[in-house]
């Protein structure tokens, strides 16, 4: 037996059994993001960026120390372009208070310490960029209600909204339980993750729709099954590739790359994942039919 028709005669009892899943564990994403919320970066929240040269044999492990004591908090500690060269980014001190010379905090591993520059992100912008961010995503999600409801029937079309939901609710989910920095690079990651994630339902939908079209007196589970069975070869393949890819980016990335490889590596996941799941078992909860698909009749008459 290939593994195409493996698919689409099991295929019921997998989609139905993974859609409970996806569906438990979006009630358990949507409590995590509520009861921790995200850690917002400086990006959103405002704060410090440094940019300093050292010492080439010193490490993050040997700075963090120093500079989360000085500035009572977390400081992030990103590789520049070249050897011996850091960027810094933290939190300003509260108002009326004197914030550490960064020289005299790191004076303990050298005397070679030398500040590049220096630049304070305001609430006020910080404020700006969640806005857009926030406007960006609403417009993305717009968009992308406008292209389902004009391609396919709202049925079919609401298997593909709720899969891309499920998908960026599993990546919020995952930055507030490990409050790892939402910052800009992650909400790009978001917006891509909507548009990779779209694409895998489409391709599936868009199969669901042809055989529907095609087989008028077929039951709605075969055809699913077809779907998912005709298209499961070409998702693995994508799905596969982008992985290796996102894992590159995440390996030789650095630091400044992090969040955003792991919210695509997530997404692209949960996109599989979704689009074969829920994407395909939602049409089918709500009463998706093939004489929903079925020609009309032109009436002649004026």
């Amino acid at each position: 037996m290939s593994i195409k028709e493996f698919i689409q005669t099991n295929a019921t009892k997998l989609r139905y059994m993974t859609s409970i899943v996806s569906v438990v564990a979006m009630i358990l994403s949507i409590t995590v993001i509520v009861a921790n919320g995200l850690n917002w970066g400086l990006d959103f929240t405002g704060g410090v960026v440094s940019e300093i040269q050292i010492a080439k044999n010193i490490t993050p492990k040997q700075m963090h120390p120093l500079l989360n004591k000085a500035y009572n908090q977390d400081v992030t500690v990103i590789s520049a372009s070249e050897p011996g060269r850091w960027v810094l980014r933290y939190s300003d001190v509260q108002a009326g208070k004197k914030r550490a010379d960064l020289k005299d905090v790191l004076k303990p591993l050298g005397s070679d310490v030398q500040i590049l520059n220096t630049s304070i992100v305001g609430p006020q912008v910080g404020k700006e960029l969640a806005n857009q961010g926030g406007l960006a995503l609403l417009v993305s999600v717009l968009c992308i209600l406008g292209y389902l409801s004009f391609r396919f029937e709202w049925r079919l079309a609401s298997g593909a909204l709720f899969a891309l939901l499920h998908d960026v609710i599993f990546v919020l989910a995952f930055f507030a339980f490990s409050q790892m920095e939402f910052n800009l690079t992650v909400l790009a990651a978001i917006l891509a993750i909507l548009g990779y994630s779209l694409n895998d339902s489409i391709i599936i939908a868009d199969r669901i729709r042809e055989l529907l079209m095609a087989k008028p007196n077929g039951a709605v589970t075969d055809i699913n099954n077809q779907a998912v069975g005709a298209t499961f070869s070409r998702t693995m393949v994508t799905s596969g590739t982008t992985l290796m890819t996102i894992v590159a980016l995440w390996i030789m990335g650095g630091e400044p790359l992090k969040g955003f490889s792991i919210a695509m590596f997530i997404g692209v996941l949960t996109g599989t994942w979704s689009s074969i799941s829920v994407g395909t078992s939602l049409p089918e909860y709500m009463g998706l039919k093939p004489e929903h698909y079925k020609a009309k009749a032109i009436v002649e008459t004026p």
